[in-house]
Parts: structure tokens; C-alpha cells; sequence
């Protein structure tokens, strides 16, 4: 490692720290959003470029497969190659095909610059994460910087909500993609100088752990994406799963004899990285899944326009916000236990009250309450998650953990997208709002499952320290 960038960035006085971290939270925020704010756009984008047979959901596919795809490579790349720089050339591909995205004249060429857009974020997320460990100390100062990234996340899960529907009605769907030149341009004017140089040791590439990896990961976030459409038990999602299979077990063996592997193995014993994770992926399940739903009863049921949703939405990331408040507090008095598991058992909460909607139901006290706890429970859960996988990372492997925990992120979300259509797909019996709610409404019970499983995994998975104090010059003790 570069002992002695690390130490520099380290000994960084506290204005330049924050300044880095801001920046850094910003793209953080900008990759997040973009996963999800395409939603309210897609009818608008279907009619504009004629997508035929739902194609248009390739549009949101298409960035779930490059960024999922592709960010445990990214992450590592960052540790070899630098991570500022590939947090800068992942920016300069970031704004290059946000620019591309905003000026599609077809279906395909917005599906390809889309495919460009995830590459760029799956090394802009991991690279960023690992700078935000490189420029802060281990102990409190580096949690408690961990801590805002994970809620930062965690906020920009749920502001796409509340973003997309207005930029859609009032300024038309490519401003969603032309909204991130602006923010990418001020990047890359301050990165370089905000933004210090760190890496891990020098090492040789492991190119077959990177292809099969890749084709593991691109592989199962294909067959999840497309099961609900058609079936998780047709040909092509079956062969999707069987590839996936089939890449990750030779991955696995191919790292297990590597001498310099891509992903050591050892990383996966570190019970904080799993439980962290694990947290990590049942929020974002539950969170996306319950959004779309969300999203369509909303819409589909009670009438509201993109407009009028995005501002009923806005209880979701403010609460978010006050939740990742609320965990960064709690962290330093217990440990991330239970801090994790109250978070996930209040999304779940939150989203057994929204599976109480009626077709007829009202804003107040119908969406507002469930809403409310979807958002908080979702804040704590980002923050717990982040600091349980990130804490126990050595200097050398930050980059990897990075890309470990934003993969169970983006992984846990498409899952839970694709669970919670698949259910609504099959207990909606006909068009009348009666129906269409009966759908959503089992949708949100399963999203609810999802985090209630999460919670018990994770109480079992992070046992408790053996004190209840965070150490002043260590880490965060979740195993």
C-alpha cells in the first residue's frame, strides 16, 4: 500500500477532510439515484422512442448490468490502479454517458449509453468508498465517516422518488440524464485537488478471477431482472442462474489456488463484512421492492400524477435522513447490532402498515404512516450496514469491500424489485382497483418478510462485542 499517501491523507486537517467526504457523498448520491429515477420516466421514454414489448424496462436493466456487473472489478481496480483515478475516469465515462443518455434518437443507442452509464458508476461507488477510508483515521472519525456515506445512500435510494416524477412533467425525460453533466463537471474541477492519491500493495491482475466474476455477477443480475417478466422457472432465467452457478464455482476455485487472487477468500470470513452486507442487501430489497409498489398504487390506483407522487413521496428520504441520524448516534453508545436490527424491523413494520391500502384509501392515513418508517428504518439499516462491512477492511482491501457492500446494494435492490412484481404479477386477478390493490398490497407483505429475515439473520450472523463501547482507537467491533 501507499503507507505514505495513506498517512498524508490521514494527518489531512478536518476542513479538508469534510470537503473530500462532501464531494465524494455527492457522487455517491448522483450513482445511487440514477439507478432508480429512471422509473417515473420509463412511460414517457416507451412513447418518445417506441420500445416494443416493454422494452423500455431495458432502460433500467441496462444500468443494473453494467454497474452490478462489474463492481467487484471495479473495486479492485481502484485498489491497484488508484483510487483517485478511477474514481476521476469513471467520472469522465460518467458524464460522457449521462450526455449520450440525454441525447438518444433510439431505443438502442439509449439502452447502450445506459450500459456505459452502470460501468461508470461500478468504479466510481467502489473507488469513492475506499477514498473515504483512505483520507479518515481508523476509529471514530473514519465510522462516523462511513456512517454519512451509508446515509447519503440510503437517501439517494428514496430521493429518486421524489426527483423523477417532477423532472418528468415538467421538464421532459432527458433532463433526468442531462442533471448529473453539472454535478459530474464540478467533480472532476475538484477532485484533484480535494481528493488525495491512495492504493493497495502492488500486485499482478488475476484476469480469469475478473472474467468469471463478472460473468457470475452480470449473469445472475440478468435472470433476476428478467424473471418476473418471464418466469423464474423458463428456459432463459433458468440458463441465466445456471451460467451464474457455473462462473461463480470456478471463480471460486480459481481464487481458491491464485496466488495474487482478485477476491482472497479470507474476505468472506470476517463475520461484520457478511452481516454488513446482509443488512445492506435486505434494506435495499425491501426498500426498492416497496417503492415500486408504491410507486404504482399510487399512480395506478389513486390517480396521482409523477408530480403530485414525487411530492406525497417526500416523507421517504426525509425520514431517511433522520433515521442514519439516529443510527450514527446510537452507534457510538452500542454496538451495530442492534442498531441493524431495529432498522430492518421498522422497514418492516413500515411496510406491513402500507399492506393495509385500500383502493380508496387516502394520503394521510394510507401511504404517510408506512412511508414515514420505510424511511427511517432505512437510514439506520444504510448506516449500520456500511459500518459492519467497512470497519473490519484493511487499507489494501478497501477498494474490494467497497465494491462488496455497493454489489449487495445494487443486487439486494434488483432482487427485491423483481420479488415484489413477480408477486404482484400473480395475485392481481383483473384490472379494477380492487384488484390491482389486493396485488400491491401482497407485494408489501413480502417486502416485509424480506426484512423481517434480514433482521433475524443479522441478529444471529453479528454477534455482540465484548464491550459495549466502541474503542476509541480501533474499528467498530461486530464480531
Amino acid at each position: 500500500m501507499d503507507v505514505g499517501g495513506h498517512r498524508r491523507a490521514a494527518e489531512d486537517p478536518a476542513p479538508r477532510r469534510r470537503a473530500a467526504l462532501g464531494l465524494l457523498c455527492a457522487a455517491n448520491f448522483m450513482v445511487i439515484l440514477d439507478s432508480q429515477i429512471i422509473l417515473l420516466a420509463l412511460p414517457s421514454i416507451d412513447r418518445d422512442l417506441g420500445f416494443a414489448g416493454g422494452g423500455a424496462q431495458w432502460v433500467l436493466s441496462a444500468y443494473l448490468l453494467g454497474f452490478g456487473g462489474l463492481l467487484l472489478l471495479g473495486g479492485r481496480i481502484a485498489d491497484l490502479a488508484g483510487r483517485r483515478r478511477a474514481f476521476l475516469g469513471g467520472t469522465v465515462l460518467f458524464l460522457a454517458s449521462s450526455l449520450l443518455c440525454g441525447l438518444a434518437w433510439t431505443g438502442g443507442a439509449l439502452v447502450a449509453a445506459r450500459v456505459a452509464q452502470g460501468v461508470s458508476a461500478a468504479l466510481m461507488a467502489p473507488s469513492a468508498l475506499a477514498i473515504v477510508t483512505a483520507t479518515f483515521p481508523a476509529g471514530p472519525a473514519r465510522n462516523r465517516a462511513i456512517a454519512v456515506w451509508g446515509s447519503v445512500g440510503g437517501f439517494g435510494a428514496t430521493a429518486a422518488l421524489l426527483v423523477g416524477g417532477p423532472l418528468t412533467d415538467v421538464l421532459g425525460w432527458r433532463s433526468i440524464f442531462f442533471l448529473n453533466i453539472p454535478v459530474a463537471l464540478a467533480l472532476l474541477a475538484l477532485g484533484p485537488v480535494a481528493l488525495r492519491e491512495s492504493r493497495g500493495a502492488a500486485r499482478a491482475y488475476d484476469p480469469v478471477g475478473a472474467l468469471t466474476v463478472t460473468l457470475a455477477v452480470s449473469a445472475a443480475v440478468y435472470g433476476v431482472v428478467r424473471a418476473p417478466e418471464e418466469g423464474w422457472t423458463s428456459v432463459r432465467t433458468a440458463a441465466a442462474f445456471a451460467v451464474a452457478s457455473v462462473a461463480g464455482a470456478v471463480f471460486m476455485w480459481v481464487e481458491s489456488r491464485s496466488a495474487e487472487p482478485l477476491v482472497p477468500l479470507r474476505t468472506f470470513r470476517s463475520r461484520g463484512l457478511t452481516g454488513g452486507n446482509l443488512v445492506t442487501a435486505a434494506a435495499a430489497a425491501t426498500v426498492f421492492g416497496t417503492s415500486l409498489g408504491v410507486s404504482e398504487y399510487a399512480q395506478g390506483v389513486l390517480g396521482y400524477s409523477p408530480l403530485e407522487f414525487g411530492f406525497a413521496s417526500a416523507v421517504l428520504p426525509v425520514m431517511a435522513v433522520a433515521g442514519s441520524f439516529a443510527a450514527q448516534a446510537a452507534l457510538r453508545p452500542v454496538s451495530v447490532r442492534p442498531v441493524a436490527v431495529v432498522g430492518l424491523a421498522v422497514m418492516a413494520a413500515g411496510c406491513l402498515l402500507l399492506g393495509r391500502v385500500t383502493a380508496d384509501g387516502g394520503y394521510a392515513t394510507g401511504l404517510l404512516p408506512g412511508l414515514a418508517l420505510l424511511g427511517f428504518g432505512l437510514g439506520a439499516s444504510a448506516v449500520a450496514g456500511s459500518v459492519a462491512a467497512l470497519s473490519g477492511a484493511t487499507d489494501g482491501d478497501a477498494g474490494l469491500a467497497s465494491g462488496i457492500n455497493t454489489a449487495a446494494f445494487q443486487l439486494g435492490g434488483a432482487l427485491g424489485v423483481a420479488v415484489a412484481s413477480t408477486v404482484v404479477l400473480s395475485r392481481t386477478h383483473g384490472t379494477t382497483p380492487e384488484a390491482l390493490t389486493a396485488g400491491f398490497r401482497a407485494s408489501f407483505h413480502t417486502t416485509a418478510g424480506i426484512a423481517l429475515v434480514g433482521a433475524i439473520v443479522v441478529a444471529v450472523l453479528l454477534t455482540a462485542p465484548s464491550r459495549r463501547r466502541i474503542p476509541e482507537p480501533g474499528k467498530v467491533k461486530v464480531h
